[in-house]
């Protein structure tokens, strides 16, 4: 066993666990953080989407090994707190969208959803319909549609 430290939406964590274990597990059977879900495991289903130092990535595809003591690691449980409030105005998007059906992914896709509002602004433009179609999370009952709408509604609250 290694011991292993990081930020974890907001607070240092210090965990002790094998080098191989991926870091979706450290959150979920270690720490408790149960919003990132388990949907595949090779970085494919995109339910465990959460941010990396404000970048979106998939804990299921990546070894706690890999996580340095200043990572700062973001997930749908923390998200309220990056904008001083009881919800993220993405939150409020899926929630006035009436986004979720079972709900299982959009933790997922509300991180991903962010990551690429961040990102497009910093290329100093919009999101577009192209951002949108490159998005890969899986919606398993299919609320594609409202997805996208909550997306442009919660980046104009952003």
């Amino acid at each position: 066993m290694s011991s292993h430290t990081f930020v974890l939406n907001g607070e240092r964590v210090t965990v002790e666990v094998a080098d191989d274990v991926r870091l979706l597990w450290v959150l979920r059977d270690l720490l408790g953080v149960t919003g990132p879900k388990y949907g595949c495991g090779l970085n494919v289903c995109k339910s465990c989407t959460s941010h990396i130092n404000g970048k979106a990535f998939n804990p299921c595809s990546v070894p706690v090994s890999a996580i340095k003591a200043d990572d700062e690691i973001t997930t749908i449980e923390g998200l309220p707190a990056t904008v001083g409030a009881e919800l993220h105005p993405m939150q409020e998007a899926w929630l006035e969208q009436d986004v979720a059906q079972c709900g299982y992914c959009q933790p997922g896709q509300i991180m991903t959803a962010v990551a690429l509002v961040h990102r497009v602004r910093a290329e100093g433009r919009a999101i577009t319909d192209d951002d949108l179609d490159q998005i890969r999370n899986i919606c398993r009952c299919g609320t594609y549609s409202r997805i996208r709408t909550a997306i442009k509604s919660g980046a104009a609250k952003m």
